[in-house]
């Protein structure tokens, strides 16, 4: 009897072996890979990040220099289209500027768009023109002098895309939704095809999104500001679901063949660190208000001077964590 017991006992240890090889493989598999991934995923981020390093004196990021601190800061994004079939080569000036301020106390990001055709103070030649151009006479360095002097803030990171990046990125996430307020009919990227939008809900792919972020045919730059505005928070959105996951290696491929900044990657672990961390983050959009003007001939956004100082206003005191009691002025819906 004793005998037969203990061989009994044997079985059920081996039959439970057994069980727990098929049910723990497959988990061990899978966390492997995962891990696997993500390692992968870091070398080739930082390997990207390390890339697309630029700074503004054209010196070599050091150690040194680099922080793990999350800070109050601005960023000014440049969309370029230096694409050869357009024939701009070294005459580039920047199609989209938008500043996004960040308040680390209050979880918050403000994007403010600022119109191509704003009539301001330009540094690098000391003249008015349209801020577009500030692109054309001295490269990101003299936008980020045009902004400064504009909005009297320090500018402290710049990124730089141009819009081949754009299409790859919406590519590479699987598509976009916005909301297309009206049919829209607009060349593509190299202007040989026509890209065909229907208004109301839509998926858009990179083309697409593209064509739906530069019309102004129906309208003007401020509708034009907005969408572009949409387009970045519906990216945001898309690239901090659980599903963009996957695509991230996509993503990075995208944005390091085409994108330029300052930022370092121990930068940008820690901010977006804080971001993943921070799920009530919120994120409001505004631009500067202004309207139609002449001048010589040549068409120019002429700034609101009242609403100018508001933004400033309103600007300074989102990166000091100050209340203001006119804070709707900044806000556009």
């Amino acid at each position: 009897m004793s005998q037969k017991r203990i061989y009994v006992v044997t079985r059920k240890r081996k039959s439970r072996k057994k069980l727990a090889y098929f049910i723990l493989m497959p988990i061990f598999f899978m966390i492997f890979a995962g891990t696997a991934y993500v390692t992968s995923l870091y070398i080739k981020a930082e390997k990207v990040a390390n890339e697309s390093y630029e700074a503004l004196d054209g010196s070599e990021q050091k150690a040194a220099a680099t922080t793990n601190k999350v800070q109050n800061i601005s960023v000014l994004f440049i969309g370029i289209d230096d694409s050869e079939t357009r024939g701009y080569n070294y005459s580039t000036r920047s199609d989209a500027l938008m500043l996004a301020t960040f308040n680390k106390e209050d979880h918050s990001i403000k994007l403010l768009s600022i119109p191509r055709d704003s009539y301001v103070y330009v540094p690098e030649t000391e003249e008015y023109t349209k801020i577009n151009h500030a692109y054309a006479y001295g490269g990101t360095k003299s936008t980020i002098e045009t902004v400064e002097e504009l909005l009297d803030i320090d500018v402290d990171y710049y990124v730089r895309m141009n819009f081949y990046a754009f299409i790859d990125i919406v590519d590479a996430l699987g598509g976009i939704e916005v909301n297309v307020p009206y049919d829209i009919t607009e060349k593509n990227s190299d202007d040989l095809e026509l890209i065909q939008i229907e208004e109301g809900i839509q998926t858009l792919n990179g083309e697409e999104a593209l064509a739906f972020a530069r019309t102004r045919k129906q309208d003007n730059d401020m509708e034009r500001g907005k969408r572009q505005q949409e387009l970045m928070e519906a990216i945001l959105k898309k690239a901090m679901s659980a599903k963009a996951l996957t695509k991230y290696s996509n993503v990075l491929e995208a944005v390091g063949e085409h994108m330029k900044t300052d930022l370092t990657f121990t930068q940008m672990k820690s901010y977006l660190t804080y971001f993943l961390k921070n799920s009530n983050l919120s994120i409001t959009s505004s631009q500067l208000q202004g309207g139609d003007s002449t001048i010589d001939g040549v068409y120019y956004y002429q700034l609101d001077e009242d609403e100018l100082e508001a933004t400033k206003s309103s600007l300074k005191a989102h990166l000091e964590g100050i209340e203001l009691a006119d804070e709707e002025l900044y806000e556009v819906n």
